[in-house]
């Protein structure tokens, strides 16, 4: 096995600043209690004014006038741990977030489907770029040896054990995860880097260090195997965004909701599903929260389309109150079945796909501007078809018109064609009777139409359809 340990050292700040509208500008996480509040983290503008992680808010507040706290918050960490292993989820089935602001991910049996290791590294920096977030990556035999070599170590890729142990022996000894007093015990000794840890007797080793420093050592170089919690995706989606400020409009809503449904997609990617109806949640700072449902057809993931499809139905909203947090909510997740495609497309590129076009034209006129047709138990034709939004198609083997006219008119041709026919339909006995003899004909000018004579008469067409 091999395993790709990817480590986030700015888990919290980039999990705060992809979500920011001005992540740009000076922005610092605060932490701390109410009467010493600190930095615990400053992004790269905040960093040019003189802001350092570790600072008491006051000195910071000195050095800038101007710059955004945002509170260090721990269960939004986790949430944005969580979202990110359900996105490695998509790489691998082994994926463990057990470890913090780390990534553990079994990538040898992923070869086959992403190919080779470098093609699958770039694949993940390219995501995680995407994404907003800051990595690391190494690529090693034993996960735990993946997240040692990763402290000092990025795009390392190890595939042997005998390169793994000359890594290893190189690794100083407060980059290989021992305990803090372990690693300063060692150091007393005059021992600086693994390799001359390695060289010491086994049994003396195990009386100055104790056996859980033991057991990581052998967790390194893989003699201990130990079992990860592996990390299984949730069956639903929810994200939330809290505002700094208030939001009035509904069009300062869109940047939001862009990342969430940016984040759904990439949720859905890693679990190959789709998603068929969501809602979306705004918070108001008093009053009621207002729901927004978005229902769709059928499965869809491709962010685009479901961010158009959600803006259509958010514009119009006139909000009642200003908006302090929107939550994003999908619990229905059905499976995702790609539109089947030729191999050779002959569409323009300019041409939508029917199922996108579909959910922009009901995004845009409403869920009633936009239906199919389901077939009713009637044989008469003007009363055998009836509105269905979940049907597409009419599923008759008879032939049948695609468009049939209101009332039937007098089909005036000296050079009509007989194709099919005649098919007698004779019912409606309780209220609107009809016996009528129906023909498929040509019209002189080739086209074919759906017609009918009274039942048992010859005369004059009378025209009911026309087929495309």
């Amino acid at each position: 096995m091999l395993w790709a340990c990817i480590l986030l050292p700015q888990l919290a700040l980039d999990g705060v600043l992809r979500r920011h509208a001005a992540p740009d500008l000076p922005l610092a996480l605060i932490s701390g209690p109410s009467q010493r509040r600190v930095l615990q983290a400053v992004n790269e503008a905040a960093e040019a004014e003189g802001l350092q992680a570790g600072q008491p808010l006051t000195t910071a507040q000195t050095l800038c006038h101007h710059f955004a706290k945002v509170d260090y918050d721990s269960a939004a960490i986790e949430r944005t741990h969580d979202f990110l292993a359900a996105w490695a989820y998509r790489y691998g089935s082994l994926v463990s977030r057990s470890l913090p602001s780390t990534l553990l991910l079994e990538v040898e049996a992923s070869f086959k489907l992403f190919g080779p290791w470098p093609r699958l590294e770039a694949r993940l920096r390219h995501d995680l770029s995407e994404l907003g977030f800051r990595h690391r990556i190494v690529l090693a035999p034993n996960p735990w040896a993946a997240r040692a070599l990763v402290n000092r170590h990025d795009g390392l890729a190890i595939s042997q054990e005998a390169p793994l142990q000359k890594a290893l022996g190189q690794l100083p000894i407060d980059a290989s995860g021992l305990p803090l007093d372990v690693c300063e015990s060692l150091g007393r000794m005059g021992l600086r880097r693994l390799q001359q840890v390695f060289a010491l007797p086994r049994a003396s080793l195990g009386k100055r260090v104790g056996a859980p420093a033991l057991q990581q050592l052998d967790r390194l170089t893989g003699a201990l195997a130990t079992p990860l919690p592996y990390f299984q995706p949730a069956d639903m989606f929810e994200a939330r965004i809290e505002f700094n400020y208030d939001v009035t409009s509904s069009q300062a809503l869109l940047f939001p909701l862009r990342r969430l449904i940016d984040d759904m997609a990439v949720y859905l990617a890693g679990r190959d599903g789709g998603v068929q109806q969501f809602l979306l949640r705004l918070e108001h700072d008093r009053g009621p929260v207002t729901d927004v449902r978005i229902g769709l057809l059928a499965a869809e993931r491709d962010p685009a389309m479901l961010f158009e499809f959600a803006r259509g139905r958010l514009e119009p909203l006139t909000l009642s109150a200003s908006v302090g947090a929107m939550q994003l909510i999908a619990t229905e997740l059905p499976p995702f079945v790609p539109a089947a495609r030729d191999l050779f497309d002959a569409r323009p590129q300019q041409a939508m796909p029917w199922q996108q076009l579909r959910e922009r034209l009901r995004a845009r006129l409403g869920d009633d501007a936009v239906h199919g047709l389901a077939v009713r138990a009637d044989h008469r034709p003007e009363r055998s078809w009836q509105i269905d939004v979940q049907t597409k198609s009419l599923p008759t083997s008879l032939p049948r018109p695609g468009w049939l006219l209101k009332q039937p008119v007098p089909l005036r041709d000296h050079r009509l064609r007989v194709l099919a026919g005649p098919e007698r339909i004779e019912s409606g006995w309780w209220e609107a009777d009809v016996r009528r003899d129906y023909y498929v004909v040509e019209t002189s000018m080739g086209q074919r139409a759906w017609a009918y004579r009274p039942a048992g008469e010859l005369g004059e067409f009378m025209l009911h359809g026309w087929f495309a």
